[in-house]
């Protein structure tokens, strides 16, 4: 109720409430304010929720992703797999055997990753293969060493487009904002940029020319490659032990038992999610320090 005083204006609505307390019993409770203000309180309760909603979906949309690439997965290792390695894969690995020895095709297999990066090549197929001929172990190693040189060669070769870099990039700001903040800032903050990059899914191939252009020095550049491409490396050497294995299993005419599918088909959705979760988050990093170097430069510390 509102009571008017005769000029121009009006006194609050005043309310009571009976409400009741186990401890001193029933009260009255006298509050004014509008209805708007009531509106406005019952909102901020109905938020409360939310927080819990959204914590909920997401679990709900990551079990639904694992269980998608689960299916994925049993579906590829028990009918596509075996048809593909049946018809390609096992041709191509008796070939390469009886061809090149242990030896020779490490230093083929060297070579690729070291060299097809220079000549925009992709390395995974080599990659692949240094996991099916030489397992975790050794084939960490050596793709890890061979990177090292495929890393550093376009690194090195960008000295003779350095111009030409830099004037592409001036010509694509925002395509190149991720790529200019990895040239900045002190040593740590240029390895965890170059980390968080190759970690995404951003091209590794062009950026290996376009790092020189950003200012990046060769310190973090090269430890932060390495370090960032040890998820991709693991992701490929567990895809060529998963050939290995679907290959030997077809070749001798022996059909992997459900431990065997379960086992490859964990693993396979533990390398993916991982892989995904990785990116997601390096994602993420580069969008948060793109968006504190915008600020720093519109805020220039006086």
């Amino acid at each position: 109720m509102t009571y008017s005083n005769g000029v121009d204006g009006t006194v609050p609505e005043l309310k009571l409430r009976v409400e009741e307390d186990s401890d001193n019993g029933d009260y009255l409770k006298l509050r004014g304010g509008s209805n708007e203000e009531d509106e406005g309180s019952s909102a901020e309760s109905s938020r409360c929720p939310i927080g819990s909603v959204t914590s909920v979906w997401f679990w709900v949309k990551l079990i639904s992703l694992v269980v998608c690439l689960g299916s994925l997965a049993f579906v590829i290792i028990k009918w596509v797999g075996p048809f593909l390695i049946e018809k390609e894969l096992i041709p191509f690995i008796n070939w390469v055997r009886n061809t090149f020895s242990i030896p020779v095709l490490g230093l083929l297999l060297f070579a690729s990753v070291a060299l097809f990066p220079s000549i925009l090549l992709p390395s995974s197929p080599s990659m692949w293969m240094a996991g099916l001929t030489f397992g975790y172990g050794k084939g960490f190693l050596l793709i890890l060493s061979a990177a090292s040189i495929g890393v550093t060669l376009p690194f090195l070769i960008g000295h003779l487009f350095l111009h030409k870099m830099q004037e592409w990039l001036k010509k694509y700001p925002k395509k190149a904002a991720i790529l200019r903040a990895a040239g900045e800032g002190t040593w740590f903050h240029q390895f965890q940029a170059v980390t968080l990059i190759r970690v995404s899914p951003f091209p590794y191939i062009i950026y290996n020319y376009c790092a020189l252009a950003t200012g990046v020095h060769y310190g973090p550049y090269i430890l932060g490659s390495l370090v960032g491409m040890v998820p991709e490396i693991f992701v490929s050497i567990y895809t060529g032990i998963m050939l290995r294995t679907l290959a030997v299993a077809s070749d001798t005419r022996h059909t992997l038992s459900v431990v065997e599918i379960v086992v490859n088909v964990l693993g396979f959705c533990v390398t993916a999610s991982a892989t995904i979760v990785c990116t997601i988050y390096a994602k993420k990093k580069l969008s948060a320090m793109q968006s504190e170097d915008v600020e720093t430069l519109q805020n220039p510390i006086l």
